[in-house]
C-alpha cells in the first residue's frame, strides 16, 4: 500500500505513538507485508525468529518490538505491539467508507458494461469497458477491475484477508487495506470469493478463466491463461504462474510457487510449491506417473500378505 505521498519517520511515529531510531525525516512512502515490500516501505516484525529476514528485506522501515542495530539507510520504529500498530496504519492510511449507494458514486464503470439487478459496487472501485457484472455480485471498495470481464452471480470481490495473531484472549485480526486486481479477458464464475491482500494485492492476470466457487485468498496472484475448475482451495501469498491448469476440489496451502504450465488433478492436496511443465495428482500432490505407480503397489499389498503368510505356513 502507497501513502498519497511522501510522510517522514517522525510523522508514522506520531501517529502510531511510537519512538524511532534514525533520521526524523526519514522518508516513507509505504507499508506492506515482507513478502511485497519494496524500498521505502514499512514492515512490522513482532518475534526474534523473524528479526534478520525483516531487518535484511527490501522495506527501508522495520516496526519491530524491541530496539536492535539498526542497518545503514534504514530506520525503526520501536513498538510495544507492532501487530496492533500495523492496524493503526491500516485504519489511518485505508479507513472503513460506508456505503451510501449499491453502487458507490466514486465508482468509474466503463463504456458498454452491464451490471445486473442488486451488485454492489463499492467506493473507489474501476471496471473496464465491455464487462458484464450478473445479479448480486459484491465488489469492496478499492477493487480494480479491467476490460471483457465476466462475473457470475454471487460471486464476491475483497473480503477481508484470513489473517489472525493468537492472544491470551481470543484471535486478533490483522486489518486488511489491500485490493483485488483483475486483469483483461477474465472470467469468473458463480460463488467465488477473491479476499483483498493486506496491504498488496491479490491479483488475476489477463485471460485466466475461473469455475464456480472457487476461493482465492490474500495476497495470492493468478498468472495470465490459467483455467481453474470448480472447489478449489488456494490459500494466500500463492503464486500461480502463466498457463496453469488446476481441476475440481483441489487445495493449495499458502506461500508457495506453482510453475507455468502446470497440472494439477482433481482432489489433490498441494502442500509445497511444483516445478512447471509437468502433471501432479494426490495428497501430497506429487508427479502423475509416480503417483499412479504408488497407487498401484499399494493395490498388491494384500496379495503379498497372503504370499508371506503361505511361507510362514
Amino acid at each position: 500500500m502507497k501513502f498519497p505521498r511522501k510522510y517522514t519517520l517522525k510523522e508514522i511515529a506520531e501517529i502510531i505513538d511510537s519512538t524511532f531510531v534514525g533520521d526524523a525525516s526519514f522518508p516513507v512512502y509505504g507499508m506492506n507485508e515482507i513478502h511485497v515490500v519494496e524500498e521505502g516501505d514499512i514492515v512490522f516484525v513482532d518475534h526474534p525468529k523473524y528479526y534478520d529476514k525483516a531487518l535484511e528485506s527490501k522495506a527501508t522501515i522495520v516496526l519491530i518490538n524491541k530496539e536492535v542495530a539498526c542497518p545503514e539507510g534504514k530506520a525503526l520504529l520501536i513498538s510495544d505491539d507492532p501487530f496492533r500498530d500495523f492496524n493503526k496504519l491500516t485504519k489511518h492510511f485505508r479507513p472503513f467508507r460506508n456505503a451510501s449507494s449499491s453502487i458507490a458514486p466514486s465508482a468509474n464503470i466503463g463504456e458498454r458494461t452491464l451490471i445486473q439487478p442488486n451488485c454492489f459496487i463499492g467506493n473507489n472501485v474501476t471496471i473496464g469497458n465491455d464487462c458484464l457484472i450478473h445479479a448480486n455480485v459484491a465488489i469492496y471498495d478499492n477493487t480494480v477491475i479491467g476490460n471483457n470481464v465476466t462475473i457470475h452471480s454471487g460471486t464476491v470481490l475483497g473480503a477481508d484477508a484470513f489473517y489472525y495473531k493468537k492472544r491470551p484472549e481470543g484471535f486478533d485480526k490483522l486489518l486488511s487495506g489491500g485490493r483485488v486486481v483483475i486483469e483483461d479477458n477474465v472470467d469468473l464464475g458463480a460463488s467465488c470469493t477473491i479476499d483483498k491482500g493486506v496491504t498488496g494485492d491479490t491479483t488475476i492476470k489477463e485471460g485466466t478463466k475461473i469455475d464456480n466457487q472457487v476461493h482465492v485468498g490474500h495476497d495470492t496472484v493468478i498468472g495470465e491463461k490459467c483455467l481453474i475448475a470448480s472447489q478449489t482451495g488456494i490459500a494466500g501469498c500463492v503464486i500461480i504462474e502463466d498457463e496453469v491448469t488446476i481441476w475440481g476440489q483441489v487445495g493449495i496451502t499458502s506461500g508457495i510457487t506453482i510453475g507455468a504450465k502446470t497440472v494439477i488433478s482433481a482432489q489433490s492436496g498441494v502442500s509445497k510449491g511444483l516445478e512447471g511443465g509437468k502433471s501432479y495428482f494426490g495428497t501430497p500432490a506429487d508427479d502423475f506417473r509416480k503417483k499412479y505407480k504408488e497407487i498401484a503397489s499399494i493395490r498388491q499389498i494384500p496379495e503379498l500378505i497372503k504370499r508371506i503368510e503361505k511361507l510362514e505356513e
